[in-house]
């Protein structure tokens, strides 16, 4: 697979750990930045993954530059692209290349809060609770069909910072839990919606902050 991003790569490292530790299956075979300092390339290089730099300010347009990620993916010969921190639209080009096969995590319970500046978002909400979601990855942005969420709870005492801090914290085990299942072949697309065993999921994966061992609601697939 390939993994795209854009800043820290927190994601990535968790990816890579979790390669390294033998629990995850998957070859990351290719980074992809559009940022010259991401330190995802920086971590990339240490785990001694191919990297390629294609930033939008060398292309004409937005659609010359999803050409040239299309082609570094299909060149390398990937099966599956997964975004993580990518803070650029994928566009047609891409799409076209990898139906069904680009996974995605953003910052909100689904579909709360699509695009940016979510914890600011459920702060001035005053909502009660916060989340990270997995979805497939279609033309609307953070509109694909979900695979799993966590949740956690939002305090009086939270902030921005510590609410991104516990996302984060959840989504380095929350992305490889979602990524082993697309591996093994539990999880796919098809029919514009997800599928786990055989079976269409009428709502996503919902789990706590603590980890996949504790499922906050019960997962009740649709019948096929």
């Amino acid at each position: 697979m390939a993994v795209l991003a854009s800043g820290n790569g927190s994601n990535l490292q968790a990816i890579i750990d979790r390669v390294k530790s033998g629990t995850l299956a998957v070859n990351v075979a290719l980074v992809i930045s559009d940022q010259p300092r991401a330190r995802a390339l920086e971590r990339a290089r240490a785990a001694r993954i191919e990297t390629r730099l294609i930033s939008p300010v060398d292309f004409s347009g937005p659609e010359d530059w999803n050409e040239a990620i299309s082609s570094a993916l299909t060149d390398a010969r990937i099966d599956f692209v997964v975004l993580a921190g990518f803070m650029r639209i994928i566009g047609t080009a891409v799409l076209d290349a990898f139906p069904g096969r680009i996974l995605n995590i953003h910052p909100s319970i689904l579909p709360k809060y699509p695009g940016l500046d979510t914890y600011a978002r459920v702060l001035a909400a005053g909502d009660k609770e916060h989340g990270t979601s997995v979805h497939f990855v279609t033309e609307q942005l953070d509109g694909g069909p979900l695979i799993a969420q966590a949740v956690i709870p939002v305090s009086k005492a939270d902030d921005e910072q510590s609410l991104r801090t516990r996302i984060q914290a959840t989504e380095h085990w929350l992305y490889p839990l979602v990524l082993g299942w697309i591996a093994s072949g539990r999880v796919v697309m098809r029919e514009s919606a997800t599928w786990l065993d055989g079976k269409r999921l009428a709502e996503p994966l919902r789990f706590t902050e603590d980890g996949p061992d504790t499922p906050a609601t019960a997962v009740r697939p649709a019948a096929t």
